[in-house]
């Protein structure tokens, strides 16, 4: 049986540590490709690319990475890959592994969690890989998690239209709970703008935010991710409020 192939991709660029860690992790299991922004989209969601041409330019790391940089979004890469580097589609799209957890409503600011759903878009069984946290991270477990996650999605294959979505605490493998199936939890941000000045005097604002989260049932992503658990969500991109369809048809819009 011939290797799988593997395409991999994130949103924090191709130089980033966790793309690192992805790459050596996929390496063991099958033919990898690696496409990602030549800079770091986080929090980009699934924006493309229309306003300006792309380009793609080839990217020999030391360590033995060996992909393209595209300028443009995450999403703009798995494009970029699927249509014009790869000669056939992948069996696997993985993305990641992203420094910060994407649970709740960061879900649908996620340039990671978007790559991966670009390829459920194109038929391509995909994952999001991230962890809690945004220092000293940790990528030794994450690598082996996301390996084994990996074999079972090329082992089982995922529903049309469904990724992914796995967040690994940052703690060490031995003191992780094990897998837990989750939702997409209702985590949202505060923002808070923080007011700086530059040498002319004139006003810039940092986008900051605390996070927020009223939920707190046991199949909730942040919180089993919190309580030591690897959190699993399975993802798809019907949005449509069935519940709200009939009360809806009794509006007067017309």
């Amino acid at each position: 049986m011939s290797s799988p192939s593997i395409l991999i991709v994130n949103d924090d660029s191709i130089f980033s540590e966790g793309i690192k860690a992805l790459w050596e992790a996929m390496s063991e299991i099958g033919k990898t490709t690696v496409v990602a922004p030549k800079s770091e989209h986080s929090g980009s969601g699934h924006a493309i690319t229309i306003s300006r041409p792309l380009q793609s330019e080839k990217i020999n790391l030391e360590y033995g990475l060996s992909g393209y940089a595209v300028n443009g979004t995450p999403a703009d890469s798995v494009k970029f890959a699927t249509s014009l580097l790869m000669e056939k589609k992948p069996d696997i799209l993985v993305s990641g592994i992203n420094p910060g957890s994407n649970v709740g409503q960061s879900i649908l600011y996620s340039g990671t969690v978007s790559a991966a759903r670009e390829g459920t878009f194109r038929g391509i069984s995909s994952i999001a890989i991230s962890i809690d946290g945004d220092s000293n991270i940790d990528y030794s477990s994450a690598k082996d998690i996301s390996k084994n996650i990996a074999q079972s999605v090329l082992k089982n294959r995922l529903p049309k239209d469904t990724l992914l979505n796995v967040t690994i605490p940052n703690i060490p493998k031995e003191e992780m709970k094990g897998v837990k199936i989750t939702k997409q939890g209702s985590m949202y941000f505060i923002d808070n703008f923080e007011k700086v000045e530059n040498s002319r005097g004139i006003e810039n604002y940092w986008l900051t935010a605390n996070q927020n989260d009223p939920d707190m049932s046991k199949d909730n992503d942040s919180v089993a991710v919190k309580e030591g658990f690897i959190s699993v969500t399975p993802l798809h991109s019907e949005q449509t409020n069935f519940s709200f369809i009939e009360e809806l048809t009794k509006w007067s819009l017309n």
